[in-house]
């Protein structure tokens, strides 16, 4: 017997709550509820529900339908997805040695038909495993954070610069705006800064043609991925499709990019005069490392970089959009900041152990707006979950936007609440917008240095402000997307500068 209670809100779908009573034998794998029997009537409803771009909608509702687990097939999709903390405690228990999950199988593709390696985000078993030991010293350990932090703190202080003169040329002391583009500008000119050891020059006017180029193909890489999630690439190749071509143009771009910071590197090793310098980037301290080959390097340093672009700028944007609808909470974050600053003394690093708040304000953005609609894992073992049997080899999802929004696992869903985060009670598998275990992001510990030092100077400098009556909702392009543009005003604390 099932007993249901559903809440709805305008402007935030919320999770059905469902209780069942569960029986003593284990129930089989068919048994599990769900639209799985017809993959090819599913996909043409998904296309007719306008599916790509409302997935998360669409979990959200199946959740509500079917319960805390259901199964599903969409094309040669089959998946069963799940959305209790609980239950993503044993997924994850279940992962194996070598974590599998969803491939990208656009960017596949790609690397077969150009013959590119792939780096750690693409790759599996044994040659995933010794590639991501090595890269986890070098990127994901947090004592790497003392190499970061200046080279993003730099280019922080950068964007307050461009905004002060964005207000000063606008005449009116402030600057409303779609900041989307900027912060992408941002978010690519830091994961260059630290990858790379190089600047693009993309806060400044002037953008070098090649710098822009680059710029206009990880955009088009972006943009081409999502029409090829659930059509073979290698049909749309057979075809001649423009989306797949195009798609090769855009990581052909990017490759090549990454080709000549590998030549510029070179070159500044031959000129190494011995002198002890600033920490030169992820990508030259690998190469000096010499534990892995180039084009492995290449293929990681490549994959990091566009994983950590739009992920990072569509973040800062929806956590922009939270504060400036919340304008006792950005006076909370502004207050802790102030405190965190005097009691540094400038020490960023140590600045940065003094802001639990800020910190909690990004996972509470993370939280509603997260930046993948689920986590993905193929299960290495037969598990047990909501009393279904489900055998190894099974791609097993965790809503991560459903899960978000579930009153049973986050008390008043709908409220932006970063102190939410700072009780001492255990966020059991509740903050998972990095993933989790060996196959989480490689990329976290930048990321999350990036977001919090934009932040802090950001809020040290303006008011963010945003129009009345304008709600935004997402929608779904390989990552979940603002479904308008955001207008947002920043205004100077302090109207002499």
């Amino acid at each position: 017997m099932v007993r249901s209670s559903v809440r709805y809100s305008s402007s935030m779908p919320m999770v059905k709550q469902v209780f069942s009573e569960s029986s003593g034998f284990v129930r089989p794998f068919r048994e599990i509820p769900g639209l799985w029997k017809n993959g090819v009537a599913n996909l043409y409803n998904f296309w007719k529900m306008d599916g790509f771009k409302n997935l998360h909608y669409i979990m959200l509702q199946n959740f509500n339908t079917f319960g805390p687990i259901y199964r599903e097939k969409i094309g040669y999709y089959d998946s069963v997805n799940i959305i209790n903390p609980e239950d993503a405690a044993i997924l994850f228990k279940a992962e194996g040695h070598y974590p599998k999950r969803l491939k990208v199988e656009p960017w596949n593709a790609y690397r077969e038909y150009r013959n590119q390696k792939c780096g750690v985000l693409l790759k599996d078993g044994e040659d995933w495993r010794s590639n991501r030991v090595i890269l986890n010293k070098e990127v994901i350990s947090p004592k790497m954070l003392e190499n970061f932090v200046p080279l993003l703190d730099e280019v922080g202080q950068d964007f307050v610069t461009r905004v002060h003169k964005k207000i000063q040329r606008g005449g009116q002391n402030k600057w409303t705006t779609d900041l989307s583009q900027e912060l992408f500008k941002f978010a690519l000119e830091s994961v260059s800064s630290v990858l790379y050891g190089e600047r693009l020059g993309l806060l400044q006017d002037y953008i070098d043609p090649e710098a822009q180029h680059f710029i206009d193909c990880i955009t088009c890489m972006f943009k081409t991925t999502s029409p090829m999630l659930y059509i073979p690439p290698s049909l749309l190749r057979r075809i001649g499709s423009k989306v797949w071509k195009d798609h090769v143009d855009a990581w052909d771009g990017i490759f090549k990019h990454a080709d000549r910071c590998i030549q510029n590197i070179y070159r500044q090793l031959r000129q190494d005069t011995g002198v002890v310098k600033k920490y030169p980037g992820v990508l030259a301290s690998l190469l000096m490392l010499d534990k892995l080959s180039t084009e492995d390097i290449k293929a990681s340093v490549t994959e990091l970089m566009a994983g950590g672009v739009d992920t990072t700028s569509i973040t800062l944007l929806w956590t922009l959009y939270e504060l400036a609808k919340h304008p006792a909470i950005q006076e909370d974050l502004r207050a802790e900041i102030a405190a965190a600053r005097a009691e540094s003394q400038g020490d960023m690093l140590e600045m940065l152990k003094r802001i639990p708040l800020v910190k909690g304000a990004l996972k509470e953005t993370l939280r509603l707006h997260p930046v993948a609609v689920s986590l993905q894992r193929y299960t290495a073992e037969d598990i047990i979950i909501q009393n279904y049997h489900i055998p190894a080899g099974t791609l097993v999802q965790l809503g991560l936007y459903a899960m978000g929004r579930d009153p049973k696992v986050f008390p008043r869903p709908e409220q932006y609440q970063p102190s939410r985060w700072l009780k001492t009670q255990v966020h059991y598998f509740r903050s998972l917008g990095f993933g989790f275990g060996p196959r989480q992001c490689l990329g976290r510990r930048i990321a999350e240095a990036e977001m919090q030092l934009f932040l802090i100077h950001m809020l040290e400098n303006f008011r963010v402000e945003k129009q009345r009556h304008v709600d935004v909702q997402s929608t779904f392009e390989l990552i979940l997307l603002p479904d308008k543009p955001i207008l947002l005003t920043l205004k100077p604390l302090q109207t002499s500068q």
